[in-house]
């Protein structure tokens, strides 16, 4: 962008946020960023927090060290913390907290701990402003992602093809999942903004078959549209080949095998984007300090797959992929939820 200072429309878009998390005047509410934050996000944040009647205070803590073997990007579990407890605590203690972190709370693995405390938790995601303010949320947003996540819980099985080859088979029961309309409003919940998706976290042995990363789609850890076709052979919820030629398949097969973690190559979790003013172009709209992706997560009708930690199924690990994958149709029991891309009017 060509000036980072202090827009009012941007603090009217925070507070816009804000105040669908139930935010009133005299709350308490910490702001945790770290030294390398977006220092326009939170200073938005605390000015939108004030002009509410909120009373906020800063929980600035260094960005460590990182003593991971390759770079790490879009891993939405923040390192920040460091389980610094009396960190926790005042997180816990303030009620509402704003996380403005580089990569986020979301998996982080003092975030149970502080909801637990009764917190809820507004992720702004490390994105430009600009981003945020063509992406705030509303009403009709939440309602889709509501129904979209009532089906997931209750469906057994998951489907996705493609002309492209894609055909993977997902057993869903028992499967966690979550959605995000983009702020939360009850305590012990967390939500981030930019929203619109919902993800199910499978159980352990539940992905098979073959997914293909064809021209266009997305790789968010390289923020980078592919350019050759990859195809990610699965067993048992693991990748167990990557082929193709090129570099997108070079990038992924050596990211992969530098984190020297046979977790990385499990599968996280399998969703769809639900957000219609998400726009699939928009990585190539920003520099790539400019953007953390969330929105290409959330473009209506994309596949979203990621690779890495999965609790639910027993896995742990800091290797991560988020790849939104255009073009596929999804299937809920027989349902087609997406059609070649295409959301379809099932969760209205």
């Amino acid at each position: 962008m060509f000036a980072d200072r202090i827009e009012g429309k941007w603090i009217d878009a925070f507070c816009e946020v804000f105040e669908r998390c139930a935010v009133k005047s005299g709350d308490p509410a910490a702001i945790l960023s770290e030294t390398q934050s977006r220092a326009l996000n939170v200073h938005l944040a605390e000015l939108a927090l004030l002009r509410l009647g909120a009373r906020p205070f800063h929980v600035v803590v260094p960005t460590p060290r990182n003593r991971h073997p390759v770079p790490v990007r879009s891993t939405g579990a923040s390192e920040a913390i460091g389980k610094l407890a009396p960190v926790v605590g005042a997180l816990g203690a303030a009620g509402f907290v704003v996380d403005c972190t580089l990569e986020g709370l979301m998996h982080a693995p003092e975030t149970p701990a502080i909801l637990k405390s009764g917190a809820r938790i507004q992720v702004i995601s490390n994105e430009h402003p600009e981003a945020l303010e063509r992406m705030a949320p509303d009403s009709g947003l939440e309602k889709v992602v509501r129904a979209a996540a009532k089906v997931l819980r209750g469906a057994k099985h998951m489907r996705v093809t493609s002309v492209a080859g894609t055909n993977l088979d997902i057993a869903m029961a028992g499967a966690s999942t979550v959605g995000v309309w983009g702020w939360t409003d009850r305590p012990g919940t967390l939500a981030h903004w930019p929203g619109g998706i919902v993800v199910s976290f499978p159980k352990r042995g539940s992905v098979n078959g073959t997914l293909v990363l064809d021209r266009g789609d997305i790789n968010l850890t390289f923020k980078r549209y592919l350019e050759a076709p990859v195809k990610l052979r699965l067993e048992g919820d693991y990748v167990r080949r990557i082929e193709g030629e090129g570099a997108d398949a070079q990038m992924m097969r050596a990211h992969l095998a530098a984190w020297g973690d046979p977790e990385a190559y499990g599968v996280s979790h399998v969703g769809f984007g639900l957000n219609r003013k998400a726009r699939y172009e928009a990585l190539a709209m920003y520099g790539r300090r400019d953007t953390n992706g969330t929105e290409l997560r959330a473009v209506a009708g994309n596949f979203l797959f990621s690779t890495g930690a999965n609790e639910f199924a027993g896995r742990y690990t800091q290797g991560h992929f988020d790849i939104p994958v255009m073009r596929t149709t999804i299937a809920i029991d027989g349902t087609e939820v997406v059609a070649a891309g295409e959301l379809q009017d099932v969760f209205a």
